[in-house]
This record gives structure tokens, sequence and C-alpha cells, in this order.
């Protein structure tokens, strides 16, 4: 049976929805946050030493990082749904995705949501202005500019496609999911980038999306 070690509010989330894709018997382990640092618990340590989510049990098999994790599903149980064929563009594409979400896309989201709790950190009432200060910095002069470098390039990428491996849907969107998400809570997603917004409204519309909301809980954008 396959167990996926499930993290409120965190990348597991997008397992359950490819589990709920290939409609894989799976059960799910709950974990949830410390409410004040908003930590995983200690307990997950003993499943995988980092102590982070997602993490899937398959039989003897423990394995870690939300794309490893889903590119091992698709390939062991995927009976080749939700992957281009081997040698096309689009094949290509969908690699580029599965490692662009997390090796590029999500750096600059993370940078934002360290930097907007900076000036709210607990120091001396004399260090605030200059937290504050650097903060905001931060954020006006990379941070920002690499938030919007990076919605112009997931905008333009979707081009004529409905999805960023092509025409088809694929395990690619799966994982490109917690990004774009994570852009359109903090990141800026708006108006500006249609496509985006309406890649949004289509993978939030699918079933096996919405089952995967009810089985892993309401879902708000944590790292």
């Amino acid at each position: 049976m396959l167990v996926v070690h499930h993290l409120n509010n965190s990348r597991s989330q997008r397992i359950l929805w490819l589990m709920e894709e290939l409609g894989l018997p799976y059960e799910i382990k709950r974990y949830q946050r410390d409410p004040v640092t908003m930590l995983a618990p200690p307990t997950l340590r003993a499943v995988h030493p980092l102590g982070k989510s997602p993490v899937v049990t398959d039989g003897s098999t423990t394995l870690a990082e939300s794309g490893a994790i889903i590119e091992y599903l698709v390939e062991r149980h995927g009976g080749g749904r939700l992957r281009p064929a081997d040698g096309t563009p689009e094949r290509i594409r969908y690699r580029y995705f599965m490692h662009y979400a997390e090796g590029s896309a999500m750096p600059p989201l993370l940078l934002a949501l360290v930097f907007s709790r900076l000036p709210k950190a607990k120091v001396p009432f004399f260090v605030k202005p200059i937290l504050r200060g650097v903060a905001d910095k931060a954020r006006e002069t990379f941070i920002g500019p690499q938030l919007e470098l990076h919605l112009s390039f997931m905008e333009g990428e979707l081009g004529d496609s409905e999805w960023f491996a092509g025409s088809e849907f694929s395990a690619a969107d799966i994982q490109m999911s917690f990004p774009v998400e994570a852009f359109a809570i903090r990141g800026g997603l708006n108006e500006k980038y249609p496509k985006l917004n309406s890649y949004l409204e289509r993978i939030r519309a699918r079933p096996a999306y919405r089952r995967a909301i009810d089985a892993g809980g309401p879902f708000e954008i944590m790292s």
C-alpha cells in the first residue's frame, strides 16, 4: 500500500492530487505543523531524516522530494499516463517543468516569505527599523523583480497551450501547481497574467484536484 506522509499546508498536497489522478489506492498518515513555528513535527524524521514533507512509502521504498516522488509514481504506477511520449518535444518540456518548479520558481517565493516576516522578528525595538529597511530594500531591488520575471516567463510558456508540457495535461502540471498557487497567494499573480489565471481555474476544476483537497484538508501555501 502506498502511504503519503502528509503535512498540512505543504507540497504533499500535490502528491495526493497525483494519486487521485492515477486512481491509486493510498493511505494518508497525517502530520500537523507547530502552530507557532509552522515547522513540521519531529515525528517526520522517523520516516525520513530531513523531517520534511512530502514523503511516500511504497513497501520497502521511502522517497522524498516532490519531483522525485511524482516521477517515481508516474513511471512505476502510471501505466503510461500523465507523461508525454519519449522522444517528443513535449517530453523535453515535461522534464524541464518538473525541475523548474522547485529549482527556479520557488526560491524567490521563499525569499518573499522570509523577508515579509523579517520586520516581525523579536528583536530590540531599535533594531526593528533597520530590519524593516533591509526587508523593504530586498523586496524592491531583488525579490519583486524576480517574482515579475518568473510570472512573465510562465505566462509566456503557456503560449497557445493549456498545459505546461503542451496540449495535454501531465504530471508536470501537478508539479507546477504549487508555485503557481503560491504566486497567486503571495507572489503578485494578478489580472496582468490571464493565461496563468486561466490555468489556475482549469486545475482547480479538475475532479481529482478537488478530491485531493477534500482528502488533505484546507490548503494554504506554506514553505
